[in-house]
């Protein structure tokens, strides 16, 4: 029995490794768009997931101003009616309402 040849038995891997990416072009190309097409539905989906949780902040802050923006509403509304403005400026003022006694009427000619 003899020794079986080193330079046969050994087989260098990356030489292998080209020479099958070389003949198989189209096969790698396709597998490489396979990969860049999956990591690109990773990042759109990513993407989306953020923009989906900002859209619902948005919302939030939205619906609270809402509630504010009522409840201001209803404040001026009560501020502003006739009623307690009279009241305050009899109270504070001492201004009344004149009556026709109390009217005086100025003529220009």
């Amino acid at each position: 029995m003899t020794k079986p040849d080193k330079a046969s038995t050994n087989f260098n891997l990356i030489l292998i490794m080209v020479s099958d990416l070389t003949r198989n072009k189209l096969r790698v190309l396709l597998y490489l768009m396979v990969i860049v097409s999956a990591m690109a539905v990773i990042l759109s989906s990513h993407h989306n997931r953020q923009q989906v949780i900002a859209l619902e902040d948005l919302m939030q802050e939205k619906d609270e101003l809402d509630v504010e923006w009522r409840n201001l509403v209803l404040e001026q509304r009560a501020l502003t009616e006739h009623n307690r403005i009279e009241n305050l400026v009899e109270k504070q003022l001492g201004m009344y309402r004149p009556t026709a006694d109390d009217e005086v009427v100025v003529r220009l000619k």
